[in-house]
């Protein structure tokens, strides 16, 4: 499945949202996952603990965060969940993102190659970026996808 079916098949794609912190970001993104039953609750908190540990090293600097975490860590079923911040925000100290994509995946080949690979791919393109970031609801993102 593509990143827009798993998206669309979650209901996991939010627009013009605000947040004041990263942590509220990462329970935001998690939230249609819980819902659906494709994480369990510990995934955001281990995507938290992971970046206090390690840092927020799925920033990238084209202002896209790409938060995740171990699949043992409560995933369910492989998914993808979007965020467009009104407002870029940084993730504890990173560089300051508006576009979030968290994802799980069940086995840690698909988390890391399948997972990352599809993402960065779909957002080589700067003006796929730019219509993402000028998105005014989740269907209009869909059709950017």
């Amino acid at each position: 499945m593509s990143i827009k079916q798993l998206l669309q098949e979650a209901s996991a794609i939010q627009v013009g949202i605000s947040a004041m912190d990263w942590r509220e970001v990462i329970a935001l993104a998690a939230l249609p996952l819980l819902n659906g039953g494709y994480i369990k609750a510990s995934y955001p908190e281990a995507v938290i603990a992971n970046t206090l540990e390690h840092g927020a090293y799925y920033v990238f600097e084209e202002g896209i965060a790409i938060p995740h975490a171990r699949p043992e860590t409560g995933v369910l079923k492989d998914c993808f969940s979007m965020i467009v911040l009104d407002e870029p925000i940084s993730f504890d100290g990173s560089d300051k993102a508006d576009i979030v994509i968290m994802f799980g995946a069940r086995d840690s080949n698909a988390h890391i190659e399948e997972g990352i690979r599809a993402i960065v791919t779909l957002l080589e393109d700067e003006e796929t970026l730019v219509r993402l970031r000028n998105a005014s609801s989740a269907a209009e993102v869909i059709d950017i996808l």
